[in-house]
């Protein structure tokens, strides 16, 4: 009988400093390393922020196609991440995210950004409606994550107004462009780079398509809501259903408890249901709403921050923290936001806390948990782990 096949993750090696560039911190806003045709810009970045070092190549391309059409004046961006249009010349950028991370980038450029997601309304900030806006399209969060970006960005685009719409071909945008056509009434794609594609659409007058509906399921005593484009919002994820199985004899009685990057919020409300004071942070607004509607939907309570990491908690500190934390795919694994989430548990356990948490197999945490304290693996199973580290008192 054959053994069952290893996991093959490729783990990308952080990027070497530019010359004459210094290595920061995780909070550390620094200049991000833009394209040769983009050289003449300025942007900034920092890790978890999409395209670290540099700008995401369907933002880059978004910037070329709108400097080569010659686009001036106010142009909202609903998906702005460091800000690369604002650099364009004769652009002024309303700022929109949905990144704690980016928003701290956007901010710290002194761009005034707006935190928001796909739906909400962005009449109070800009009574007006800019005449154009744009947009990169989020294939990796789900179709229906997608159709409610086209949606949002139908009704903050007036009448006549241009929307550019940036994506991956190998994420669906041929079919998302048909879709945002369909509301729109005419459009094109325009620019193509490798993979890359932008669209050009005029918006007719007419409704806006209705969002999607939320997802939602019942596991571990939990009523899950989760609206589009949240990490398992239609089932719980393989990875955390074996730490709170590991976890079941566990006492959180009266116990604060963190859960660290909650998604739609099933292991804060877990560990809400067991008698814990919960808070459950993430950096994606979405989830931040889809878990406060979790713990709504449980009737339960906690409060629920939308946090980069652990940078709006203040001094919290915490008995236990668990965590299925993100790792990002594409050329390789990148662990740099991962890796600080266990710095922060550092930071934030109390003495003899223990921070728990599941991972794929072969991600190599079991060093930087070291930095806690000793460290435990309570179980092994279908291409996952679930480690322990307590802190030292």
């Amino acid at each position: 009988m054959t053994g069952r096949k290893k996991q093959k993750i490729r783990i990308a090696r952080p990027p070497a400093p530019a010359a004459g560039e210094t290595v920061e911190e995780y909070f550390g806003v620094r200049p991000a390393r833009l394209a040769p045709r983009l050289q003449d810009l300025q942007a900034r970045t920092k890790p978890g922020v999409r395209g670290f070092p540099g700008v995401d190549a369907a933002q880059e391309l978004l910037a070329v196609t709108l400097r080569k059409d010659r686009v001036t004046g106010e142009v909202l961006d609903l998906s702005a991440g460091g800000g690369v249009l604002g650099a364009l010349p004769g652009v002024t950028l309303r700022a929109v995210e949905g990144s704690a991370a980016a928003l701290s980038v956007l901010e710290a450029a002194g761009l005034q950004p707006v935190a928001a997601a796909p739906g909400d309304s962005l009449a109070e900030r800009w009574p007006e409606r800019a005449r154009t806006v744009a947009l990169v399209l989020a294939g990796d969060r789900g179709n229906a994550y997608v159709l409610a970006q086209v949606a949002w960005a139908h009704a903050q685009t007036p009448p006549g107004g241009t929307l550019y719409l940036a994506g991956d071909r190998d994420k669906g945008f041929d079919r998302y462009v048909r879709a945002a056509g369909a509301a729109f009434g005419s459009g094109e794609t325009v620019a193509r780079d490798g993979g890359m594609r932008v669209a050009r659409l005029i918006r007719r007058p007419g409704p806006t398509p209705p969002l999607p509906e939320p997802e939602g399921y019942e596991a571990y005593g939990v009523r899950v809501v989760g609206l589009p484009g949240v990490f398992s919002a239609a089932k719980p994820d393989k990875a955390t259903a074996l730490m709170l199985d590991a976890l079941e004899s566990l006492d959180l009685s009266g116990q604060r408890v963190l859960d660290l990057g909650c998604g739609a919020g099933l292991i804060g409300a877990w560990a809400a249901r067991r008698g814990a004071q919960v808070t459950l942070v993430d950096g994606d607004l979405q989830s931040v709403r889809s878990a406060q509607a979790t713990l709504e939907a449980s009737g339960l309570s906690g409060e629920v921050l939308h946090s980069d990491v652990d940078a709006a908690l203040e001094t919290r500190c915490f008995d236990s923290i668990l965590t299925n934390p993100p790792f990002h795919v594409g050329r390789g694994v990148m662990l740099d936001v991962a890796h600080e989430f266990i710095a922060a548990a550092a930071r934030r356990l109390k003495p003899g806390g223990t921070l728990y948490l599941v991972a794929n197999e072969p991600l190599p945490y079991e060093a930087p948990l070291r930095e806690i304290g000793p460290v435990r693996e309570l179980v092994r199973a279908g291409g996952f782990k679930v480690l322990a580290a307590t802190r030292t008192p």
